[in-house]
């Protein structure tokens, strides 16, 4: 109870001077929406996605016609020498300069090849949904980093809670040793042995600091925040764990709601459309040109000075590419072999993500039973600490034997906590797998 009553008035001071110095208290959620919201990745990221959905236009696929208007001009000096046939007379003429002056619109358009417009739409349209899977791909992969820095935040600052418990015992143990050693009842080496124990405890206290000093700056890191050293208050002073997690459900999920797994099957359904491109080659082509436009040509000598003319003009083509080399056959057979390797990747990525899923749940099952074996295993540490202190303080009890008692106190919090933050690992990690991870958002 003594135990018990430290820690949470240590969490509960904390938890005070936080709210009284203004400090902002995160809890997971915050730690997530802060992290999404300014990670530089993930604006990165949505930027791509942002492009990928302005591709996908019917105008990008190719079903509008193209308008442009257009100026040009021209000009052109020459000799000329005109024999005349019945007088066999020659005309010599030198430095006749003629312009040309044309502007009009054109409009081109292609009203069919081989269904490759529709079928390009389709592929812009797959690639826009790649790119939101990737957005999720990096948010889920983004809130996974997240959630287990914070947990082993809450981990670093519980053990640096034990570690100066450890502490006040040994120094409590270093004054009993002390005075009972001046008035002769102890020896010097019980009181040699309290001061180095005293040292040590007081020397891991000091490098936990440093470990959660540490963990503090990954999680701002993570959450981009301007002050990476600065502490972080949170709001759980333990860590909860999920222990309802259903195999059945979680592999269901995997191969319906993976995002890689889902990213692959966008894959493959882009290298089927890509097959399709390839063979619209052997298809007729149909186009439509028109234009309207003004002309002028100026003319140096002759009997006309100028002549402009103003009008339409269209026309359409119809043809078919009858030999091209064998390059639409080469690429057809690449196409195909392209489709035949992602969905070998495909089934590979299947066949690794549920090993992943049973590896994983094996690991959070045995973690389980661990967490349920150091539960008993530390209150069983604790009455066996609180025995010996009243035996030691009684004088029942040698230093040696006291210090040990203390350090089966101190392995068995650890022990427990560290089963606790593994078993956590695995729900995140199980979560992730399953395409679940964003609950932790709510």
């Amino acid at each position: 109870m003594k135990r018990i009553l430290i820690i949470s008035l240590l969490f509960a001071s904390i938890n005070a001077f936080g709210q009284e110095s203004g400090k902002k208290i995160y809890n997971l959620q915050e730690c997530l929406r802060v992290g999404i919201q300014e990670s530089y990745s993930l604006k990165i990221v949505r930027n791509k996605q942002t492009v990928s959905e302005n591709n996908a236009t019917v105008g990008n696929a190719g079903f509008l016609p193209t308008l442009g208007v257009d100026a040009r001009y021209s000009g052109s000096t020459e000799n000329s020498e005109t024999k005349i046939r019945n007088t066999g007379e020659s005309v010599r003429e030198d430095g006749i300069f003629n312009q040309n002056i044309n502007a009009g619109l054109n409009l081109n358009w292609t009203i069919f090849e081989g269904f490759n417009v529709t079928t390009n739409y389709k592929k812009l349209k797959e690639l826009q949904s790649q790119g939101e899977l990737q957005t999720r791909i990096a948010i889920e992969n983004l809130i996974a980093e997240i959630a287990a820095e914070y947990y082993n935040y809450i981990q670093q600052k519980i053990r640096l809670s034990n570690l100066n418990y450890a502490v006040e015992l040994s120094r409590e143990r270093l004054r009993i040793v002390e005075q009972r050693y001046r008035i002769g009842n102890f020896s010097g080496l019980d009181y040699q042995q309290a001061k180095v124990d005293f040292n040590a405890d007081s020397s891991a206290l000091m490098k936990q600091s440093q470990t959660l000093q540490t963990s503090a700056i990954k999680l701002n890191n993570l959450m981009n925040n301007n002050d990476l050293t600065a502490e972080i208050l949170v709001a759980d002073t333990s860590i909860f764990v999920n222990k309802s997690l259903v195999l059945k459900d979680l592999h269901d999920l995997v191969f319906s709601n993976n995002a890689s797994l889902l990213y692959a099957k966008r894959e493959s359904h882009i290298a089927e459309l890509d097959y399709k491109i390839t063979t619209s080659a052997a298809y007729p082509y149909l186009r439509l040109n028109a234009g309207y436009g003004y002309t002028l040509n100026k003319y140096n000598k002759g009997s006309n000075y100028h002549r402009g003319t103003l009008g339409a003009d269209f026309g359409v083509t119809l043809g078919i590419n009858i030999f091209d080399g064998n390059n639409a056959r080469r690429e057809r057979r690449n196409a195909k072999l392209n489709i035949q390797n992602i969905k070998l990747e495909q089934t590979d990525l299947e066949h690794t993500l549920e090993a992943d899923l049973y590896d994983i749940w094996q690991a959070y099952q045995n973690n389980i039973g661990i967490l349920k074996l150091e539960e008993e295993n530390l209150v069983t540490a604790k009455l066996n600490h609180e025995i010996a202190m009243e035996r030691y303080m009684l004088g029942d009890l040698s230093g040696i034997e006291m210090r040990e008692a203390q350090k089966s106190l101190l392995d068995a919090e650890e022990r427990l906590l560290t089963a606790t933050y593994n078993t956590k690992l695995c729900e995140i990690s199980l979560m992730q797998i399953s395409g679940r991870i964003n609950e932790y958002l709510k």
